[in-house]
């Protein structure tokens, strides 16, 4: 039986049936179907004419049904995790707790949702504006087009769907085509409660297809997360639209001479490295340690990750599955094969089974190689030397992206002359870059996208101020 898609909060089927199979062993996770042209013109239709009566929907309503959905997705967690493993080749382990952040960013966006209420500015701070008081209140900017990735394809469609509820704003989600089923399943949760109908639907298209949603004016914001080149594509196409992009990176993380806890520091890198297959926008890819602490945490990092478990993802023990296909595998075995041509040294790893690409470690990469410049995406850390944390935080900056980095440090001062220099949109002091709390802003600079996520930036990125000036008050 075919997975329904949802149009205007209605399942629906059409006869392009689409098989979803693990990157890992072909299994069958699923069956679905693409939306047709007249389904995908029902939703924006349905999305555009709500959007005045979603809009003046009370915040109890759209927290009520936000509530909802943190409270299903935790009821229904195993299944869910379970679906994640079985479409995306995601080990087990890293799709449960990827569920229990899509409960909290439900949670979240629930909360917040209750308490989106402006603020008052008093005007008398002039004589000319004696006895006036100045209500700013946030408004949506319409239907938002939300576009989601494969390597998170519950909490980062949870980004695009929740903060949108939560400030009255329809959303049309289309879910990557390699991972559809589990938007689908929130779907069906969404579909228990009482939003109206046009305020939201999940439909499964071709990619190919995206640039004429992208174009439509009904849909006045596009959210994108995803591969530097398609969102900056959808940004030149539609310059008077309010598009909102999260981006790649090549995360780095440095270790500071006074860092003590070596091995731990290690041991994260290692884990963050690999987590995920390296499928993730903030994935350990750059470290730069300290010649102080370069050989013991060198020495460490290779142990940790010869240590991570690789196998079945619905394993438990599994630490690190398959890329989302073969051909992402030999992308980054091809990289690989090119760092250690130019005189990288492979300290572990190299070796490729299909889309299972083994956790990779180098040293000694020039500087020029795709897997220092690029984002990898893939399982490998490359670990250069430096002589000082003024040379770290050079390197660091001397990238094309600028997402997130972590700082191994005790010294405070340093961590906020960090957060100055450093040309990422947030520094995760004594810890990897890969650390995300879903309420905290999250994005970055440079060609790592616009705009920032995060359930109540997301909010506000969602919506643009109303002023009401009230005059005549006795203040």
């Amino acid at each position: 039986m075919n997975t329904p898609y949802w149009v205007a909060g209605q399942a629906t089927s059409s006869a392009d049936v689409v098989e979803v199979r693990s990157p890992y062993d072909g299994a069958l996770a699923g069956t679905t179907s693409n939306a047709t042209a007249q389904d995908v013109e029902r939703a924006v239709a349905a999305a555009a004419d709500v959007a005045e009566e979603f809009a003046s929907l009370p915040a109890h309503a759209r927290s009520a049904a936000l509530d909802h959905v943190s409270r299903r997705l935790a009821e229904r967690a195993e299944e869910v995790a379970a679906l994640i493993t079985a479409e995306s080749g995601k080990p087990l382990k890293w799709s449960r707790m990827e569920v229990a952040r899509a409960v909290s960013t439900f949670r979240w966006a629930a909360e917040e949702a209750r308490r989106f209420s402006g603020e008052l500015q008093r005007l008398d701070t002039d004589p000319a504006a004696t006895g006036r008081l100045a209500l700013v209140r946030r408004s949506p900017r319409g239907v938002v087009l939300g576009i989601a990735p494969f390597n998170f394809p519950l909490n980062l469609v949870a980004h695009k769907v929740a903060p949108a509820i939560a400030v009255g704003a329809p959303i049309v989600l289309k879910p990557a085509p390699a991972t559809p089923l589990v938007a689908l399943l929130l779907g069906s949760i969404l579909a228990e409660t009482d939003l109206p109908a046009g305020s939201w639907s999940v439909i499964p298209v071709p990619n190919e297809v995206a640039g004429e949603l992208v174009a439509d004016p009904r849909l006045p914001v596009v959210s994108f997360t995803g591969s530097g080149p398609v969102g900056y594509g959808i940004l030149d196409r539609v310059p008077r639209k309010h598009v909102v992009l999260e981006l790649g990176g090549n995360a780095a993380a440095v270790v500071c001479p006074d860092w003590a806890d070596l091995d731990w520091a290690a041991q994260r890198i290692a884990t963050f490295a690999m987590y995920q297959g390296g499928q993730s926008c903030i994935s350990v890819q750059r470290v730069y340690l300290h010649a102080d602490v370069y050989d013991a945490v060198a020495e460490a990092v290779v142990a940790h990750v010869r240590k991570l478990g690789t196998g079945a993802p619905q394993d438990p023990s599994t630490d690190v599955g398959p890329l989302i296909n073969e051909a992402a595998a030999q992308r980054v075995e091809s990289w690989v094969d090119e760092a250690v041509a130019a005189g990288a040294t492979l300290l572990t790893g190299g070796t490729r089974d299909g889309a299972v690409y083994a956790p990779t470690v180098l040293a000694d990469v020039p500087a020029d190689c795709k897997v220092v410049d690029e984002e990898v995406f893939g399982p490998v850390v490359v670990l250069t030397r430096v002589a000082s944390v003024e040379e770290a935080f050079d390197k660091v900056n001397d990238s094309r992206f600028g997402l997130q980095a972590g700082l191994f440090t005790t010294d405070v001062r340093l961590a906020f002359k960090a957060s100055k220099r450093l040309a990422v949109g947030g520094v995760i002091v004594g810890d990897v870059p890969s650390f995300r709390a879903d309420q905290m802003p999250y994005g970055g600079v440079k060609e790592s996208g616009t705009g920032r996520e995060g359930v109540h930036a997301a909010m506000t990125d969602l919506t643009e101020e109303h002023v009401l000036v009230l005059t005549g008050l006795d203040l």
